[in-house]
């Protein structure tokens, strides 16, 4: 039996950013004429959200959530080295970006060759940096990591999911995009964050999680009275987990040590209306994360999609497989990490379970 571990982890796009524009998703927010100009104050806000928020529009405090981003992205790098996975699978949304009208699958296995991933060019609107926006490395145009693929182990798995009644799509090349997107690779951008490199074969496995906006919407912001022609729903929280556990258990009894990781903030802001989209839904947040931390996956399971909608919390979708994987192969939480902000969009998880042996 081949080892498994399980990773989690924020894709936040600002990470990309300078300090000073990390807060842009909600300055931009505070544009839409849509939103009460009352909600908008700063003095209705919630105290921690003003303390946040200051008097620079967040750049200070941005400087503490990327150190604290960070610091928790080189907890999860270092137990992935200390592994040495023969593959690391990612599951990750796809916002508009490889696929869109001509088709939109529930789930894909993306079954590449080694390919070229060039940071700064193939995901500029996804990663918020269109026009050549300075980043947070410095870097250029340039800047690229050869991706190894695994086309070996995405065809075992594939087929015996198929054999198991999943009937997943599976692609050799993309599609809409140059590499992959930005659920992936800002999730290699910032498990590299310290540039050490990233050498391990790589399997994206993107999940329709954005449902009802992924074509209205384009899988990102509107303005709040926008009227949307809404899309058929995305899969279930309990279809992920089911997904992910068979995933999990496929490749428990393969000959490839592999890590899984779940990669995405939790409640995002702009996705929120209850919350007039300039605050994430924190206390959902929360329930879910207690539940996650004492391993009540059930809570997880009984969830629906209509309530993930209502919280902003579509991109947890992603972290659903990896809870099923670790409750079909009987994973306990090693470490886990909460990192609760108003002003920064979401809020970001990140958790290590311990290995499958």
């Amino acid at each position: 039996m081949a080892e498994i571990l399980g990773l989690g982890l924020s894709h936040y796009p600002p990470l990309s950013s300078p300090d000073e524009a990390m807060s842009w998703i909600l300055r931009r927010t505070l544009e839409d004429p849509s939103i009460p100009q009352a909600q908008k104050n700063p003095s209705a806000w919630p105290k921690t959200m003003q303390e946040e928020w200051g008097n620079d529009f967040g750049t200070k405090a941005a400087a503490q959530h990327r150190q604290a981003m960070v610091e928790q992205c080189r907890v999860v790098r270092s137990h992935l080295d200390r592994f040495n996975p023969d593959l690391v699978l990612i599951w990750g949304d796809d916002q508009y970006e490889n696929f869109r009208e001509d088709v939109i699958p529930a789930f894909t296995v993306c079954a590449y060759d080694d390919l070229d991933l060039y940071p700064w060019r193939h995901a500029q609107g996804s990663s918020m940096m269109e026009g050549g926006k300075p980043n947070a490395w410095g870097e250029g145009p340039d800047k690229h990591y050869r991706l190894k693929g695994h086309k070996t182990a995405a065809k075992h798995l594939v087929t015996e999911l198929i054999n198991q009644h999943f009937d997943l799509a599976y692609a050799y090349k993309p599609l809409h995009h140059n590499s992959v997107a930005h659920a992936f690779m800002n999730a290699i951008l910032y498990l590299d964050y310290d540039r050490i490199g990233w050498d391990y074969p790589t399997l994206t496995v993107p999940i329709n999680c954005y449902g009802r906006r992924v074509i209205s919407a384009k899988g990102f912001m509107t303005q709040m009275d926008a009227v949307l022609e809404i899309d058929p729903p995305g899969p279930t929280p309990k279809r992920c987990m089911e997904l992910g556990a068979a995933m999990g258990k496929i490749l428990h009894a393969s000959p490839w040590r592999v890590a899984l990781i779940a990669s995405s903030s939790w409640s995002h802001a702009f996705l929120c209306d209850h919350t007039y989209r300039l605050r994430p839904d924190t206390v959902a947040d929360r329930k879910l994360y207690n539940a996650m931390v004492q391993g009540d996956f059930e809570t997880w399971a009984q969830q629906s999609t209509e309530a993930f909608e209502h919280a902003g919390q579509q991109e947890i979708l992603n972290w659903c497989p990896l809870l099923g994987a670790m409750q079909a192969l009987n994973c306990k939480m090693e470490w886990s990490h909460f990192e609760e902000t108003n002003v920064f969009n979401s809020n970001k998880v990140f958790a290590v379970y311990e290995t499958a042996k």
